[in-house]
């Protein structure tokens, strides 16, 4: 067996290990409302976090349009201008940050875009801070059901984030393969991995016919996967996918950089494991998750609130699976 941070990086991508980036997934009602949280949370000693966005926001709705009625600022922050993401980002230091994370798959583009402009705003470098846009437009198709547009036309919109952000922003992760939700809708732990690697595939070898070489590309990707409570199952799913990438992205693509082949994972715990019934019981199957996902040397991490089942985290909720990342 090959030492960490030797190819085909089973064990891991680096040779020394490192904490992961502690993140949350939050979002609710208005951007302010939103952006208080983030704010509390940072203060707790957040590193990272993922902006829940409402239906409306994820289908490219206005908050006003007719087929947003009941769901705006419900699963998610409605999110309608750029003023919007000002409000939503006030006073949060966007170079101090390492990863803001988003579900915008269908509306990809427009996040970009708007994350662009608001550096353009406060006069900063895109490059000063990282950006994680998941964009994975294929797996709303088979797991999700956000899609806007017929799949050839979402998967160039996909791939013109990728060329685009590969080639002028480097530092921002312009793909989130993503398994999480193919698990999440009933996949075993080998299929969530064969599903995401089979849609990573279609975007790399639409990229690589744009002209754009495997090596400007894959560098920038992370997969998100899902973390379940089988943890040594989880662990092992883990150093299998990595083993995999670094075999296909070598093998099949003939990539000459070593990052290419290092897969970057964002964990996040399994909601689909939490209870409604005796809610705080979901603290100590989030905390054998996580424990999967830390063990398997992920990279990144969201702990799922133990309230999760029944709406919106509360703060307590939120801190509490903060300080549970914290604490392991």
């Amino acid at each position: 067996m090959e030492q960490p941070g030797e190819f085909p990086y089973t064990r891991g991508i680096k040779a020394e290990p490192s904490v992961w980036t502690m993140g949350q997934y939050g979002g609710f009602g208005t951007p302010r409302e939103t952006n208080q949280r983030f704010r509390t949370l940072l203060d707790q000693g957040l590193t990272g976090f993922s902006v829940a966005l409402d239906l409306p926001t994820q289908l490219g709705l206005d908050s006003d349009h007719p087929r947003s009625l009941g769901e705006v600022g419900r699963v998610g922050v409605a999110i309608d201008s750029l003023r919007d993401i000002e409000i939503l980002m006030d006073q949060i230091p966007l170079e101090k940050i390492s990863q803001v994370r988003t579900t915008a798959n269908s509306i990809g583009y427009i996040w970009a875009a708007m994350f662009i402009a608001l550096a353009e705003i406060r006069g900063a470098d895109p490059n000063a801070f990282g950006m994680f846009i998941q964009n994975d437009v294929l797996k709303e198709y088979i797991a999700r059901g956000t899609q806007i547009f017929p799949a050839e036309a979402g998967l160039k919109l996909s791939v013109d984030v990728i060329e685009y952000l590969s080639t002028n922003v480097p530092r921002w992760v312009p793909l989130a393969m993503s398994g999480y939700h193919i698990r999440e809708s009933g996949s075993s732990a080998a299929q969530e991995v064969a599903f995401t690697f089979a849609n990573a595939q279609e975007y790399l070898d639409a990229a690589i016919a744009r002209g754009v070489s495997v090596d400007q590309v894959a560098p920038t990707l992370f997969t998100f996967l899902s973390s379940n409570i089988e943890i040594l199952k989880e662990v092992a799913k883990f150093r299998a996918a990595r083993r995999v990438w670094a075999e296909l992205i070598r093998k099949k693509y003939q990539a000459k950089d070593p990052r290419s082949e290092q897969l970057r994972i964002f964990a996040f715990t399994a909601g689909s494991s939490l209870t409604f019934q005796q809610p705080m019981n979901n603290v100590t199957r989030t905390a054998m998750e996580m424990m999967a996902a830390a063990l398997g040397g992920i990279q990144t991490m969201h702990v799922s609130a133990f309230d999760e089942a029944l709406g919106v985290p509360t703060q307590e909720a939120a801190t509490l699976a903060l300080r549970t990342q914290q604490v392991v």
